[in-house]
């Protein structure tokens, strides 16, 4: 008895190692497994309607594609000669299968491979498409050539079936899978001569390659909504900005002035009016931790409106070119609208910010009400979030350091001066401005003392 009780006991022991083993070489595997994925994968496409047919040329790196088995000859090579099929399958599953394309709202169909052949990592045909498709339909390496399978680039030619060439089509590129990091430089040619150009990152999602302009605009009012409430930085502002001013007349003031000043700054920026050295946005960057710092401390030292909202004003100015930066890789998505797609992104930008004041006041008011005196609480709020706004400001200090500052030459001394001519003619409109809101006040002030009491 004590015999079988054994056997049992080591039964159940053995049958245990065996899904532990198994789970620990699972385990050690799993990195192998990862290495063969390759970090940083670039794909070359060109997309041109033609016709009834849309051509699809598309150049991908064979080190990519993972599971197709490539077939190999003497040391390792690819096997040219037996490698038409691979290619094809290859095309066809990790490319065909994950590109969506659209004309209109209509996906279309599956497309024929017409050509896939294979290109060294030195081929420079991809730089426009006419050298592309003339490289892809031209004479193909010779099958004796010595290259590895992991050196070479696999370029295809899709042709699919449309109704007409001035259609509107849009692609889904679901390519994230070919690497850790997946880029797609895409370029749509809709007429002779015009080219559009696309650089994606992962999965994009839809991609309306010529975009009506009210499509644009709502792909841009949701990007602008969403930067906003992203944007910790631009949230603390928001916050230092309205705890001393909750009143109506005092928002109105305030979101005006900072929502003229940043959208001057975005468009300009926009149409490349504003510096694109290497050191403008960590400064950018610095100069907004210190709007928020500056704002704090005011708040505790006490401010009036009048002099907050110029000093809004000039800050506004500053986020203006920190919402340009966010704006740069979403412009390639506004087509001929580049106007319209500013200005809905700066609606965008708007709506989410009267969201948050629409929580953000009310919330200030119920605290000041019933748990902390309103004195108290503005301090403690402007305190923590000063204290906030200084670690971003020496952390963003540090890394504008390392940028070696330029030397001003002809072009830049003209943006300097054209900018300084804006910002004198901007500060001489804010002190008009400033001087009526001034005298309106005043008389105010002085019917009201007229007024029978």
């Amino acid at each position: 008895m004590l015999d079988a009780g054994k056997i049992l006991v080591n039964t159940l022991m053995r049958s245990m190692r065996i899904p532990s083993v198994a789970a620990l070489i699972l385990v050690l595997a799993l990195p192998a497994v990862a290495h063969d994925i390759p970090a940083d994968v670039r794909v070359n496409a060109f997309v041109k309607p033609e016709g009834q047919r849309l051509r699809l040329l598309v150049r991908v790196p064979l080190k990519a594609m993972r599971e197709v088995d490539f077939p190999r000859r003497g040391a390792g090579f690819l096997d040219l000669a037996r490698a038409d099929a691979s290619l094809r399958n290859a095309a066809t599953l990790w490319i065909a299968d994950n590109v969506d394309l659209y004309e209109g709202d209509v996906r279309l169909a599956h497309p024929r491979v017409a050509e896939a052949r294979v290109s060294l990592e030195s081929d420079k045909s991809f730089a426009s498409y006419e050298q592309a498709l003339a490289h892809v339909t031209g004479p193909r390496l010779p099958d004796n050539m010595e290259l590895y399978w992991e050196q070479g680039l696999l370029d295809v030619l899709f042709d699919y079936p449309i109704g007409s060439d001035r259609s509107d089509f849009s692609i889904r590129p679901r390519l994230e899978r070919l690497g850790l990091r997946t880029t797609v430089v895409l370029r749509f040619l809709p007429d002779a001569g015009v080219v559009r150009a696309f650089d994606l990152h992962g999965d994009p999602g839809l991609v309306r390659l010529a975009p009506r302009w009210h499509q644009a605009a709502w792909r841009f009012v949701e990007s602008g909504f969403f930067h906003i409430l992203e944007g910790t930085d631009h949230l603390l502002f928001l916050l230092c900005l309205v705890i001393p001013f909750r009143k109506f007349g005092q928002l109105v003031l305030l979101v005006t002035a900072f929502t003229v000043a940043h959208s001057i700054t975005l468009i300009a920026s926009a149409y490349n009016l504003g510096p694109d050295a290497l050191w403008f946005p960590p400064l950018i960057e610095t100069l907004i931790a210190i709007s928020i710092l500056y704002m704090a401390i005011e708040n505790v030292l006490g401010s009036n409106v009048g002099r907050r909202w110029l000093i809004t004003f000039g800050f506004g100015l500053v986020h203006g070119f920190a919402f340009s930066f966010a704006l740069r890789e979403t412009l390639q998505f506004a087509g001929s609208h580049l106007l319209t797609s500013l200005l809905s992104f700066n609606l965008g930008v708007e709506l989410g910010q009267l969201l948050v004041l629409v929580l953000l006041v009310p919330a200030l008011e119920i605290l000041f009400r019933f748990l902390v005196a309103e004195r108290l609480g503005t301090v403690i709020l402007s305190v923590l979030v000063g204290h906030t706004a200084w670690h971003w400001m020496t952390e963003r200090a540090d890394r504008l350091s390392k940028f070696p500052w330029p030397v001003l030459d002809a072009s830049q001394l003209a943006v300097a001066v054209r900018w300084l001519m804006g910002v004198l003619i901007l500060a001489g409109l804010a002190w008009f401005a400033r001087g009526a809101f001034r005298q309106r006040a005043r008389r105010r002030q002085h019917q009201s003392t007229l007024l029978p009491k």
